[in-house]
């Protein structure tokens, strides 16, 4: 199969199910893949699929908050990636993916942004939060850094 001839960027969210990567040409969303599967078991043939058939030049991933063996796993994947085949490896925070809703934690503690921290705290009720892959990622604030951003919360 011949690959397509633009630039692209994947968006990859791993951080909660659905697993969900986008395909961006020039900034707009052409292409996508989910799956409820777990990361360890998808992301990286889903990942092989897109770089067989798209001349991928970035790969931006949710560095967290969020699952932390999704996280991870994602990260690891990537810089291998980045190492071997030389794409470029950037991150995102996956609050910018979900509207700045509460992301899971453990239990029934969520991740929150307060200004600029991020902070844990608890729900009573457990808080329904969905991710969307953008339409266009122009706007999408990334980050120059991969590094995970872990933020394990205190049990």
């Amino acid at each position: 199969m011949q690959k397509a001839s633009h630039d692209i960027t994947l968006l990859i969210l791993s951080v909660a199910s659905p697993l969900q990567i986008g395909v961006y040409e020039e900034g707009v969303l052409i292409d996508e893949r989910k799956s409820t599967l777990k990361t360890s078991e998808i992301l990286l043939p889903l990942i092989t699929e897109l770089l067989e058939t798209y001349h991928v030049k970035q790969i931006v991933y949710t560095r967290g908050p969020g699952s932390y063996m999704a996280i991870k796993l994602t990260y690891i994947m990537l810089k291998t990636i980045e190492i071997v085949e030389g794409i470029r490896c950037l991150g995102c925070s996956a609050f910018a993916l979900n509207g700045g809703q509460p992301v899971k934690a453990v239990g029934n503690l969520y991740f929150i942004k307060e200004k600029e921290t991020i902070i844990t705290k608890k729900f009573e009720e457990p808080v329904s939060t969905s991710f969307m892959l953008p339409h266009s990622i122009h706007d999408l604030e990334i980050d120059e850094e991969s590094t995970p951003e872990y933020m394990l919360p205190a049990v």
